[in-house]
């Protein structure tokens, strides 16, 4: 059943991506809201039909030896180590509805936030988490085991693609803990299509693969979200 569904999803989406660009220029981190210290470097984004995006990514199987969260360095300081402000306070900014003020030591006050996730709006800095899209214990399992340091701490404060760390409620980002889509998708119904496509568009920049179960889960949501498209941008 999955087989037929897997095959028939790329099929329908092999025939829509025929008729889309491949690739577009795009500043690397470029969405609505981002922060004026975001990179200005262009870079050249990739966009695919939602399934034919989950059929880019490789199968392998995950192995959680060694793992330990220290060895994602985070947060770091950021885009703008001038600025005070660190990957976690920067993120907050970027992503905000309603400005907060910044004060001295990149202390937040005011302001406004959409957990989209859980469709809540949050008024409080300190009450909401920035979540890692893809967790980084499935980082780990999913081929980061094998990377420097460097690029371990790269990862864990990416802000090259708006996607790869988002601001929700911490009790959100704590039911999902590290589990991929297979195990916790968002209670939001809105927040379905979105979310995934942007697990997918996060495994693609960073080379990361699936499990069999996880794969068979990108290929449902997917067949449910015609139109969507994945978008990202290859990690340097």
């Amino acid at each position: 059943m999955i087989t037929r569904l897997k095959r028939a999803v790329l099929a329908a989406a092999v025939c829509t991506a025929a008729v889309l660009p491949l690739t577009l220029a795009a500043p690397a981190g470029a969405a609505p809201g981002a922060s004026s210290s975001a990179p200005t470097t262009a870079a050249l984004a990739e966009s695919t039909p939602f399934a034919a995006a989950v059929a880019l990514l490789p199968v392998g199987v995950e192995d959680r030896t060694g793992y330990d969260r220290d060895k994602f360095r985070h947060w770091n300081t950021g885009l703008d180590p001038a600025d005070g402000c660190n990957t976690r306070a920067e993120v907050l900014i970027a992503e905000a509805v309603e400005a907060p003020a910044i004060g001295a030591r990149c202390a937040l006050t005011g302001g406004s936030w959409w957990s989209y996730y859980d469709e809540q709006t949050v008024t409080s800095a300190g009450t909401l988490d920035i979540d890692h899209m893809v967790p980084l214990a499935e980082a780990w399992d999913s081929g980061a085991d094998g990377w420097t340091a460097a690029r371990r701490e790269a990862y864990a404060n990416d802000q090259g693609q708006a996607s790869s760390l988002v601001a929700v409620t911490a009790r959100s980002n704590r039911s999902k803990s590290d589990q991929d889509p297979a195990e916790w998708l968002p209670p939001a119904e809105s927040a379905l299509c979105r979310y995934v496509s942007e697990w997918t568009a996060t495994k693609l920049r960073w080379d990361l693969t699936v499990d069999e179960n996880e794969q068979d889960r990108l290929f449902l949501v997917a067949a449910g979200c015609t139109g969507t498209t994945v978008t990202w941008e290859t990690a340097p």
